[in-house]
């Protein structure tokens, strides 16, 4: 049976999907943080038995997941598969709406749901996951609340006080899956990478014409700053095709003159958004 890892704890978004990916009937893994998710699929970095991990990179309301793009640039791990995901939040509680004061949750969700918390006049209250921020509250008092997924609330036997509390109804996570091999060519490919550019003219704009002659698609390009280095900052870029591709190989082949490094997160098909 396929073992996966997440960041997080049982009903944390992650976990579904993992199992979104990969089906029902998998083994996960939660782990505290997302430098543990990638360590646990290493067999010399970690005692357990993970064969896959999943992260969030990017969600359609709050944009990049910083902290996890982050760690991704250090891993050994290549990203093999991503997955959409429809993000339902739930404010969560023993209490009513009315006594509610305090909210808990992960950074992102409550970034996600900032209408429903200045509506009704909320202190936010940052915790390291969703699922979590229910497992938290259920020891605290009634004007505690957390915002999480219909299946936390289930799990840890807490009421639902509202659904659907989301700033938009179109709120979707786009997950990677990583993994200590690489993929082949399906012909219907993604590949990220991420690369820091050097302090020379033109360096980055001679990058993006290389994809702009060879007709390569950027599907996404952001900027990240360097953890290492001040004032200086890493590209997150997506394009249409795989790594090991003739034509994507002489683009990554010539980019590279122009960067300071280049990591090639990985190649994997691409996802429906469904």
């Amino acid at each position: 049976m396929k073992k996966v890892s997440y960041q997080g704890v049982p009903g944390a978004y992650s976990q579904s999907a993992a199992k979104k990916f990969f089906g029902e009937e998998i083994d996960t893994y939660g782990t505290d943080t997302f430098e543990e998710v990638l360590k646990s699929a290493i067999p010399e970095e970690s005692p357990t038995d993970v064969n896959y991990c999943i992260l969030p990179v990017e969600n359609s309301i709050e944009g990049t997941v910083g902290q996890s793009v982050d760690e991704i640039v250090k891993t050994k791990l290549h990203a093999i598969g991503e997955v959409y995901l429809k993000v339902e939040h739930c404010l969560i509680g023993k209490g009513k709406l009315d006594e509610v004061t305090n909210v808990y949750s992960h950074p992102q969700a409550l970034g996600q749901c900032s209408n429903f918390i200045e509506e009704h006049n909320l202190k936010t209250v940052p915790t390291y996951d969703t699922a979590g921020s229910v497992e938290i509250i259920k020891e605290l008092d009634d004007n505690c609340a957390a915002i999480a997924s219909n299946l936390a609330s289930n799990l840890y036997n807490i009421p639902i006080i509202k659904e659907g509390i989301s700033n938009s109804s179109n709120n979707f996570t786009r997950f990677l899956v990583f993994s200590k091999e690489k993929t082949i060519e399906s012909r219907n490919d993604k590949t990220s990478i991420i690369f820091s550019v050097k302090h020379e003219p033109g360096a980055l704009y001679q990058i993006l014409k290389e994809f702009n002659d060879n007709d390569i698609n950027l599907t996404k390009i952001e900027s990240r700053p360097n953890k290492n280095k001040n004032w200086e900052y890493n590209f997150f870029v997506d394009f249409l095709g795989h790594s090991s591709n003739s034509k994507v190989k002489s683009v990554l082949n010539n980019i590279e003159k122009n960067t300071i490094f280049l990591k090639i997160i990985g190649s994997y098909p691409i996802a429906e958004l469904d």
